[in-house]
């Protein structure tokens, strides 16, 4: 479920955000996950999740909630209508996956593999992410809302209506991305490391294009002489 987006006036369309209403939870007693394996209505609470494998599994309206998630295997996984909240980990590999409704709460996570993943009606809030990899994802109505995210990789990722509310961005890499719709005017903090050029497409604040007019400068082979 997700609430529909309204333009605030000024040329950009809102994220459509995710609000996720789960079902009462059956508590996960099983042993390890599992690959291909199908996982519905449970929740999985204080649990060590590390290195597990589980490739091609479907998460439908799950709660993960305080797991350990260092080197789990979850590539081309599906996550759906579901809840992580205060996972942590490195190294989690979720590339090529699929996360649609998601709300991912408090996360503590670093070295996430989410290239070629699609992300839509995902809400990130709070929490701190580093070495975020979105390479060639895709993402849409996706909101970003009071986290930290150190070097995070968009490179040729498409993002569409996608929102950063009270977010500090650090490093971040937008290299050959197409944005529609993008918002960054809420980042309390934004540095772009590579890929300023392709910020056509975002929206910024006056604040935030006095923040950026060296990197600019540079990209245009412009010398600042006083």
């Amino acid at each position: 479920m997700a609430r529909n987006g309204r333009s605030d006036g000024q040329s950009v369309k809102a994220a459509r955000r995710a609000e996720v209403a789960l079902p009462e939870l059956v508590a996960w007693e099983g042993g390890g996950l599992e690959p291909d394996g199908d996982y519905d209505g449970l929740e999985f609470a204080d649990l060590d999740l590390s290195g597990q494998e589980a490739v091609g599994a479907r998460f439908m309206d799950c709660a993960l909630r305080r797991c350990a998630l260092d080197g789990a295997g979850l590539v081309k996984a599906r996550v759906l209508d579901s809840v992580l909240a205060g996972v942590r980990g490195v190294g989690v590999d979720l590339a090529g996956a699929s996360l649609r409704d998601v709300e991912l709460v408090d996360a503590r996570l670093g070295g996430v593999q989410l290239h070629g993943a699609v992300l839509e009606r995902v809400l990130v809030r709070g929490g701190k992410i580093d070495y975020l990899n979105l390479r060639q994802a895709r993402l849409r109505d996706v909101v970003f809302e009071g986290c930290v995210l150190v070097e995070p990789d968009f490179g040729g990722a498409v993002l569409e209506r996608v929102e950063f509310r009270d977010c500090a961005l650090r490093g971040m890499d937008v290299t050959g991305a197409r944005l529609v719709d993008v918002d960054l005017r809420g980042a309390v903090e934004l540095g772009v490391a590579r890929g300023v050029e392709s910020l056509a497409g975002a929206v910024i604040s006056p604040s935030q294009l006095f923040d950026l007019a060296p990197v600019l400068a540079a990209q245009l082979g412009v010398r600042v002489v006083a």
